[in-house]
Order: C-alpha cells, then sequence, then structure tokens
C-alpha cells in the first residue's frame, strides 16, 4: 500500500468532505488524523505528520493562520483546500507556507496524486538531509561541508550566500518570504532591510549561472518571495 508508516492531518470542519478524504487515503494505507478546527489541528501536530491536508476557511482560525503557525516549527507539506478561486487567496497561501492550493470541488484522484507527489519528495529530501548531501544534477550541494560544487567546479559562496541557498534547498517548491529569509538568518531582532535578501539572490544566481548555464534553481514567486525549484 502507498501510504504505509505515512501519517496525514486532515483539517476541515464540513464533516461530508472529512469522511471522503479520510476514507480514499485510508484505503491507500495513509493513517489519517482528524481536525475540525484551527486550535485541535495545531494540538495534533505534536503528533507529526507527514502532511497535513488544510481547509482555508474554518470556524476559529482560518488556514492561512494555522498555517503560518505550524511553519514556526513544521517543514511538512501543507496542502490547501479552497472553495475561492482568487489569485490573492493562492498568493496568501503561498505566502503563509503553502505548498500547494487545491480547489473545491476537486477530483480524488487529484488529490491523491499531489498527495503522492509531496510525500515521494519529502522522502527524497530526507534521505537527503540524512547523508548531508542535496543534489540537483549537475549542483551538489554539501550540507556538512558547507560546499556547493557543479560538475566538480566549488561554486565560492559567503556564509549568508550559502546559509540562503541551504534553506531553499532544504525545503525544495516551498515558497519563503523575504522578510521569512531575513529572520531565519539575521533573527527577529535584526536591524536592517529585506532588500538585502534580493541583492544576496542575484549574487547567488550569477555565480549558479556562470557553471550551469542550461539550469536556474531559485524561481522568483512574484509579490511573495523565492523558491527553489529546477528548471532546465
Amino acid at each position: 500500500m502507498n501510504g504505509l508508516n505515512e501519517t496525514i492531518l486532515l483539517v476541515d470542519d464540513e464533516e461530508d468532505i472529512v469522511s471522503f478524504i479520510r476514507d480514499a487515503l485510508e484505503l491507500d494505507g495513509y493513517q489519517v488524523l482528524t481536525a475540525a478546527s484551527g486550535q485541535e489541528a495545531l494540538s495534533l501536530c505534536k503528533l507529526e505528520p507527514s502532511l497535513i491536508i488544510l481547509d482555508v476557511m474554518m470556524p476559529d482560525m482560518n488556514g492561512f493562520e494555522v498555517c503560518r503557525v505550524l511553519r514556526e516549527t513544521m517543514t511538512c507539506p501543507i496542502v490547501f483546500l479552497s472553495a475561492s478561486q482568487s489569485e490573492a487567496d493562492r498568493i496568501r497561501g503561498l505566502a503563509a507556507g503553502g505548498d500547494d492550493y487545491l480547489l473545491k470541488p476537486f477530483s480524488m484522484a487529484e488529490l491523491k496524486a499531489r498527495v503522492h507527489a509531496h510525500l515521494r519528495r519529502e522522502q527524497r529530501i530526507r534521505t537527503q538531509k540524512e547523508q548531508g548531501i542535496l543534489r540537483f544534477p549537475p549542483l551538489t550541494v554539501d550540507c556538512l561541508g558547507r560546499t556547493v560544487t557543479c560538475r566538480g567546479q566549488e561554486i565560492v559562496l559567503t556564509n549568508k550566500e550559502f546559509m540562503i541557498l541551504e534553506l531553499l534547498a532544504m525545503h525544495q517548491g516551498q515558497v519563503f518570504t523575504r522578510e521569512q529569509i531575513y529572520e531565519k538568518l539575521w533573527g527577529y531582532d535584526a536591524e536592517g532591510d529585506d532588500a538585502t535578501i534580493t541583492e544576496h539572490v542575484k549574487k547567488i544566481r550569477s555565480k549558479l549561472a556562470a557553471v550551469s548555464e542550461e539550469r536556474t534553481y531559485i524561481q522568483t514567486v512574484w509579490g511573495i518571495g523565492y523558491k527553489w525549484e529546477v528548471k532546465s
């Protein structure tokens, strides 16, 4: 069964939708935890689910608020469910730390496909993290040795440049705002401007392009920030 040993937290206050999704995912072998409110979801996250399916509209805290709180401690994939087709809401979901945004009504086949894809990616990332090596051929990031190489050639990065690249590469596909990157690197109380992040990213891109012209790695998510996604 595909979902053996994987736990999914499903957060939605509509009982029919919860029952529909839970039954379908359990048939695939997933263990499914359910929550009907944001507070209940935050409590269940102590059980460290592998992935979270999160409804946007809920009675106490909306999904965006829940996601922002979760992202302070959790890195697992978060898939939003929403009836809103607003581009602004999709942007809010990504800015809050979501990995995906699925519109209601949706097909179960599509939801399952997205869940499987996110969990496969997470498994690859976990394996690479355990080894301390992230591979995005032809690029290799050695997190322990703090080096980046391309076809055997080292790309010399400053400490802050490496920290930004490592943060994005270790959370492939997750969108980080400039403010989030700045706070993670410099701290909440640091004095400065998140425009610094823009300049660092420009320098990182330039150094990567010098040795790997055929691929880009750091993608701009307009109006939000950046994510690591390898494109040819």
